[in-house]
């Protein structure tokens, strides 16, 4: 038997938008919310792709770097007091 997931908590907010494209939204929805909200998950999954993609290529670029490091050393090595 599969269980049946809860369904996420709803939460009223308040939006300041523009009027004259809510008047055109309401003809186009019987459920501006729900539009809405699909909307934003649509923003939300993109946005949280982008980040993971370029925290994905500064950590290969830091590896490569890491990898290059350890090859041929830091050009600091050379200048070092220590």
């Amino acid at each position: 038997m599969e269980a049946i997931a809860a369904a996420p908590r709803k939460r009223a907010v308040n939006l300041t938008l523009n009027e004259d494209l809510i008047i055109q939204a309401r003809t186009l929805t019987d459920n501006l919310s729900a539009t809405v909200e699909l909307l934003l998950t649509g923003f939300v999954t993109e946005r949280q792709a982008a980040l993971r993609s370029h925290r994905d290529a500064a950590e290969a670029c830091a590896q490569e770097w890491n990898a290059v490091h350890d090859r041929i050393g830091s050009f600091a090595d050379e200048h070092s007091t220590l």
